[in-house]
């Protein structure tokens, strides 16, 4: 099982980052709920749809593709972060296991799940259209400046 919810959308227009309570829930085990900053990971979140992605939290943000998912809403690059490895193995199938990065040294598993690319595709589709929609006459200038583009971009891939 696989549910990922955002709701309560704000925007911080002093760190220019878009906040959501973000709740996930993975094979009956909520793994996350609570307030976090969307904007950072959601490009990577979406490429993942279609490709295996490595996270390291403190890539420059070109490389936003290694972004964590989901991060403290607070502006400190070094608070909490939600970061996810994702492989596609099996056909219709992907492998999301949570990691717990470390700057020196090898990240460390906090659970691996199994989870339909389909159901997965559709939660992460609707989390970015949100995002697309929220965002819309805001005067919005994220770190990465192309995050909105990327967002689309991998919007109309489908």
């Amino acid at each position: 099982m696989f549910e990922l919810i955002c709701k309560g959308w704000s925007w911080d227009s002093d760190l220019q980052i878009i906040h959501a309570d973000v709740r996930l829930e993975l094979d009956g085990e909520v793994v996350i709920d609570e307030p976090l900053c969307i904007d950072v990971g959601l490009p990577a979140m979406l490429y993942s749809i279609r490709h295996d992605v490595e996270p390291h939290r403190w890539a420059d943000a070109k490389e936003w593709q290694r972004m964590p998912f989901f991060c403290c809403g607070c502006g400190d690059p070094e608070c909490r972060g939600y970061s996810f490895r994702v492989r596609h193995d099996e056909p219709g199938m992907l492998q999301l296991t949570e990691l717990e990065e470390r700057e020196q040294g090898e990240a460390r598993e906090l659970g691996t799940y199994q989870v339909p690319v389909a159901v997965y595709r559709e939660q992460v589709h609707a989390v970015a259209q949100q995002y697309v929609e929220f965002i819309e006459g805001l005067d919005y200038r994220p770190y990465f400046s192309d995050t909105v583009k990327v967002v689309k971009e991998l919007l109309a891939k489908g």
